[in-house]
């Protein structure tokens, strides 16, 4: 069975996808409008029906339960999700001090910004295939060291370490449903969680779906479609390694996309060898095997081949295993997020190295990146004006603006500011 295809980089063909299907589009309207018109009733009534809880069962933790939960998981666990917590919480926390407040002059006064974050974010963790408490902390603890003052997360079918990752991250409650429902709920408000300002976290068709409606109620972090890693090797790489790199993406779901470009065919025929071996002894391979079937080596002439498509991809990770990989990295221009060396897996970033996991994919890496305290905060501009008649030049321009564009208040508005 041939797991990937090997072509060369000049036949690589790809076409931009729309982010929604129609079907997904459908179906998640639906279910928003319904919770948006039926609240914590309408929202329940979803989850059961997606079987996500049963009648009576629980749909809201507390901060208080949630921070039982923590207690009761075993020690070594705790330590665990606190110390991937606190390297989370270290680089989002270094991010928010590069982004400062300034004043600027101008004409006659002072111009500048101020940055501060919303008020309440909501932060989606999957619970499909399996339970991501690390997307719980990604998303969670990044609110809280942007600085936001409410945190809820939602995620479906709930276990022990989601719960706990929730505590750890400081959430204020969590609601045990997902999909599009959530989404909704967390968009317009649905028993004790409020409306949140911001939505953040990957999810499945239906999610993505659902925050593609409520975006224009709510900020949306991106909208995010299966996951993807480019592995960029040379002749230097091991081979074994790329082989269990791809494999690592290719489990997390049958959509996944792993790609292979490299200079060196014979590489690709032993990575392609190598993977089949390890599958063989692997509890996921039913899974990483269908994602493998999306996937595709691209053997380049050279380096310069190589690089353009990889570009070309925008890819959510890229992994350089090659000679030189730091002067390589200064001329890639499109992914979500860089691994430079063999060292630096890409399960690293997925686990909590401290850079954010939550990527954009689908070659939207061209236009925006990966989610980080930005997504939490807002620029808010401002002026001053001390001195009207130095700002005279600035106040005539904005006149004559107006006048041009047919808007006379606005001229009358500017002109005053000089003959008072």
């Amino acid at each position: 069975m041939v797991l990937m295809k090997i072509m060369d980089a000049g036949d690589l063909n790809l076409s931009r996808r729309e982010p929604v299907d129609s079907e997904a589009q459908r179906v998640a309207q639906a279910v928003v409008d319904e919770v948006r018109a039926g609240g914590e009733e309408a929202l329940r009534r979803c989850a059961e029906r997606f079987g996500e809880v049963r009648q009576g069962d629980k749909l809201f933790y507390s901060r208080e339960e949630l921070a039982r939960s923590l207690d009761c998981v075993e020690r070594a666990d705790r330590e665990l999700i606190a110390r991937v917590a606190d390297r989370i919480r270290r680089f989002a926390a270094a991010q928010r001090e590069s982004l400062k407040p300034f004043e600027f002059p101008i004409p006659g006064g002072t111009a500048g910004q101020m940055i501060a974050p919303v008020a309440r974010a909501g932060c989606y963790a999957p619970g499909g295939r399996f339970p991501l408490p690390s997307s719980v902390l990604m998303t969670a603890v990044t609110a809280r060291a942007a600085g936001v003052a409410e945190v809820w997360v939602a995620s479906p079918k709930p276990t022990a370490m989601v719960l706990a990752a929730a505590a750890a991250s400081g959430a204020d409650g969590l609601l045990a449903a997902g999909g599009a429902q959530a989404i909704a709920a967390m968009a317009y408000g649905a028993g004790p969680m409020p409306a949140c300002d911001v939505i953040a976290g990957p999810g499945n068709r239906y999610v993505t779906a659902a925050k593609k409606i409520v975006s224009g109620t709510v900020a949306i972090d991106m909208l995010a479609g299966p996951s993807e890693l480019v592995v960029l090797a040379d002749s230097s790489a091991d081979p074994a390694v790329v082989a269990a790199d791809l494999i690592a993406q290719a489990e997390h779901d049958p959509d996944a996309i792993p790609v292979l470009v490299t200079t060196d065919r014979s590489l690709a025929e032993d990575v392609l060898r190598r993977m089949d071996r390890q599958l063989e002894r692997l509890p996921t391979a039913k899974t990483a095997r269908g994602a493998l079937a999306n996937g595709f080596v691209l053997v380049a002439s050279d380096m310069k081949g190589a690089i353009e498509a990889c570009d070309r991809i925008a890819p959510e990770h890229i992994e350089l295993q090659v000679k030189d990989a730091e002067r390589l990295a200064e001329k890639l221009s499109n992914y979500g997020a860089l691994f430079i060396g063999a060292a630096a897996a890409e399960v690293l970033g997925d686990y909590g190295a401290g850079p954010n996991h939550t990527l954009p994919t689908g070659g939207t890496s061209r236009h925006t990146g990966g989610l980080s305290v930005l997504n939490f905060l807002r620029v808010r501009t401002w002026m001053r004006i001390d001195d009207a008649a130095a700002a005279r030049g600035m106040i005539e321009d904005a006149a004559r603006l107006g006048e041009i564009e047919g808007l006379a208040a606005h001229a009358i508005s500017a002109n005053l500011r000089i003959s008072r």
